[in-house]
């Protein structure tokens, strides 16, 4: 009966880490009686190439004596991950990165190897970990946004994927940068601006967050909002639509386009912008030593003010479901978000690491944008939405920002806020 065992198990480990056979068991003979030859795709972003590239060599040598492994590396920016990989998933890489709010397409896609099951064998028996050791090495909101139906499909990599308030302390003081309407007039008597993303679902949910709406996935994939209505702390949709019209009316707010925020920081026309660590270094080369970051400032909503909320976001690594070697997948993204290499990502690209341990470090805590974001964290939430949130949330915020509406105009912004919630709730056309 124990050799019947250990038979089967063998058999599942080699289906696991080889889903179509392509290569075998760890350890086991290729089919000319040497190593196993594998060969995986990795997508990474652009800027981490480099560092990327290290982080596949010491996996390739640390498990040399099971198999001759080469790893391609391909271009692939974690914000456009779902996006491509559903186009084909076949095609996809073996491993990719992606955002956290990405996930349940991702899944209900078939996108992403479960990690239980087949995976945590390979984990333990390869890796000498679990899938439980990978959940309590992390911290619980990086889990959690990798799981879905108590199902883990992703390797927490980062717990930085929020965003704050960088500033220019010698323009902007730290009493200044408390409030939208002190910051907005200091920013205007130097001559500079202040910079936010309204045309993005994700920056421009930060107000209706702060003052106590929600967003929900509905279970049609379609997003349920409660803005065009009154929320729980006393403000309608309305009142706080008029404070963000009030902000983009101010002639020292600048409206930013996604993805445009290095390139103002770099100009030298702000002296404040929200962004996220993403941005630290070009705000530390523009600012040098006056470069300071905090939590996002508070906002004038019917009289009284609120403290703008944001997204709590996390970056995740997963294995391709279609992947010809997922086991071998499995184990490479493991390896590249390990407690070492997420220390590394902190060391050469500033990355607030979700491995505890990696993010226990003095330097870590010292960090200018580390630190902002922990003290902006009290305020976010994990955002679920559905695929058809963004584009009418990103309207939205345009219209807010061109001015298209008069913060007098309660009918019209009503009628903007209704027509938001019913273009969010309808689910994804099929394609």
């Amino acid at each position: 009966m124990k050799k019947l065992v250990a038979l089967l198990m063998s058999a599942a480990m080699m289906f696991s880490l080889s889903a179509c056979g392509d290569s075998g068991n760890p350890g086991g003979a290729g089919s000319s009686g040497g190593k196993q030859d594998v060969a995986l795709r990795m997508w990474g972003a652009e800027e981490d190439q480099t560092m990327l590239q290290g982080m596949i060599d010491t996996f390739v040598a640390k498990y040399a004596e099971y198999a001759n492994i080469t790893v391609e590396l391909g271009v692939e920016s974690e914000a456009d991950a779902k996006d491509d990989v559903l186009t084909d998933i076949q095609a996809a890489a073996d491993v990719y990165a992606f955002a956290s709010d990405q996930l349940n397409d991702l899944v209900n896609a078939g996108a992403l190897q479960a990690l239980d099951g087949n995976m945590d064998q390979v984990l333990q028996t390869y890796a000498g970990k679990s899938v439980a050791d990978v959940k309590s090495a992390n911290v619980e909101g990086s889990v959690d946004a990798a799981t879905k139906d108590g199902t883990l499909y992703a390797f927490p990599m980062s717990a930085d994927n929020g965003y704050f308030m960088l500033y220019d302390s010698s323009v902007i003081s730290e009493t200044d940068v408390q409030s939208w309407d002190t910051l907005l007039a200091a920013a205007g008597a130097a001559g500079k601006k202040v910079g936010f993303v309204y045309a993005s679902g994700w920056y421009n949910a930060s107000f209706f967050y702060g003052a106590g709406f929600t967003t929900a996935l509905q279970e049609d994939g379609g997003t349920t909002l409660d803005w065009n209505g009154t929320s729980p702390d006393g403000f309608t949709g309305v009142q706080v639509t008029q404070a963000m019209l009030d902000i983009a009316a101010n002639s020292a707010f600048l409206p930013v386009a996604d993805g445009d925020t290095a390139n103002q920081i770099a100009s030298g026309n702000v002296c404040a912008i929200v962004s996220g660590t993403w941005d630290a270094t070009a705000a530390q080369n523009a600012w040098g030593d006056a470069y300071r970051a905090t939590k996002l400032p508070t906002f004038t909503v019917d009289g009284k003010q609120v403290q703008q909320g944001s997204v709590a976001g996390f970056k995740l690594v997963a294995v391709n479901a279609q992947s010809k070697n997922a086991g071998w997948a499995t184990l490479l993204a493991d390896w590249i978000t390990n407690e070492e290499n997420q220390k590394i990502r902190f060391e050469q690209r500033e990355i607030g690491p979700s491995n505890t341990a990696a993010a226990s470090s003095d330097a870590v805590s010292n960090n200018i944008a580390i630190a902002a974001l922990a003290e902006q964290s009290a305020y976010g939430i994990v955002q679920v939405v559905g695929g058809s949130y963004w584009d009418p949330a990103a309207t939205f915020g345009e219209m807010i920002a061109q001015g298209q509406l008069s913060r007098d105009d309660e009918a019209a912004i009503q009628t903007a806020l209704d027509t938001l919630v019913v273009g969010t709730a309808a689910a994804p056309a099929a394609e």
